[in-house]
């Protein structure tokens, strides 16, 4: 009993010596939205001891280097998993976080683990959806991309093709309960406005209505006849290798399309299904893959916030955004920043229209969607 009661009042005291740092963060981050550049800068140099960021983004970390030079701070940058750095949201000390996964991020906006700062820098040129209640640093997407040799090439037109019992073993991706984004969209196929999409397209695949066959809604359907098809992959780097050999000839995989920029991929075998529709006047339906928002977030237990803030407005400018702005499959959502000469017939505002999109509100209220996809990736 004695136990107990000591543990509780250390818990409290926990408690107790966080919320005074919070509310000082807090209020950094409240007078920060109204500084400028320099006035950040200014604030950043009063700071001491090592910057401290951790981001789901191999760039990441050329990124931090660049800006830790361009200002002197000293800095500490780290990629790493999504589990991984949420997790140090309430182990350690971090300045900055890149994150994704917008209903796990949610969660810790929610018990204010995280803050929200969105630079002056930026005013109105991104949407207010997208800089609350966080703030989308880029966009990423992972599209349909098969090998174009030999004589049985899966150029989709419609995802139910994916279906096919002919296909089995020969569609790419990486498991669900490995990558959370993956698992994200799936759930997001079981809403009413997705369902419906893939009712329709399954009809003009099929020129008939599609039978549920006791699945809930065509969403439903899809998800696990496309996952008995799937061969799962460790990585989507491994995918995108794999996919771009000689021997995997007929083909076809899901992943991040910037993997494209790797010089292990041979990209000359590979095309992605899209960016083919759209040169033949066809678009891959009912979507050509699905897109998520990168995060940049301050911890509330940042020990430099106004470098951390001086950090996200880099990152938002055209200077900071270079690091992933000069390849292809990375989308800042302020228009003034355009993507890769590589993707200018695939701009974001086009991705947006093809692909399917996280709605975290949908995914946190729907979480029991997860168990019955479960059963489809053993």
């Amino acid at each position: 009993m004695m136990k107990k009661i000591i543990s509780v009042i250390l818990a409290l005291m926990m408690t107790l010596c966080a919320l005074p740092a919070q509310a000082d963060i807090a209020a950094d981050l409240e007078a920060g939205r109204s500084m400028s550049f320099d006035e950040l800068l200014e604030k950043a140099r009063q700071e001491s001891g090592n910057f401290v960021v951790a981001g789901n983004t191999s760039r990441i970390v050329k990124a931090a280097a660049a800006f830790a030079s361009l200002y002197d701070i000293d800095i500490e940058a780290t990629n790493m998993n999504d589990q991984t750095i949420y997790d140090k949201l309430d182990s350690s000390v971090v300045d900055m976080v890149m994150i994704q996964d917008g209903a796990h991020l949610r969660e810790h906006i929610a018990d204010g683990s995280v803050l929200n700062f969105i630079p002056s820098s930026i005013g109105e040129a991104v949407s207010e959806a997208e800089k609350k209640p966080a703030l989308v640093q880029q966009y990423i997407n992972k599209v349909f991309i098969y090998n174009n040799l030999g004589d049985d090439v899966p150029a989709i037109k419609n995802v139910w093709e994916l279906t096919d019992p002919a296909l089995k073993g020969r569609v790419l991706f990486k498991n669900p309960l490995k990558e959370t984004v993956n698992m994200n969209f799936l759930v997001m196929l079981t809403n009413d406005f997705w369902s419906a999409r893939l009712a329709e397209a399954y009809k003009a695949w099929k020129g008939e209505d599609i039978r549920l066959d006791g699945y809930q809604n065509a969403g439903y359907k899809w998800i696990a006849e496309f996952l008995q098809n799937v061969s799962f992959i460790s990585s989507d780097s491994t995918i995108a290798e794999k996919l771009s050999e000689e021997t995997a000839a007929g083909k076809i995989g899901l992943f991040v399309l910037n993997k494209l920029r790797s010089k292990t991929v041979n990209t000359e075998n590979l095309t992605v299904a899209q960016a083919d529709g759209v040169s033949h006047g066809y678009s891959v339906e009912p979507f050509a893959g699905f897109m998520y928002p990168m995060y940049a977030m301050i911890p509330a237990n940042a020990q430099r916030p106004y470098t951390a803030m001086l950090f996200i407005d880099y990152l938002m400018s055209e200077e900071g955004f270079a690091f992933w702005g000069e390849s292809i499959g990375a989308y800042s959502p302020n228009p003034a920043i355009p993507a890769s000469d590589i993707d200018s017939n695939l701009d974001l505002d086009t991705w947006k229209a093809t692909l399917v999109i996280e709605d975290p509100d949908y995914i946190l209220a729907n979480i029991e969607v997860e168990d019955f996809i479960r059963g489809y990736c053993k």
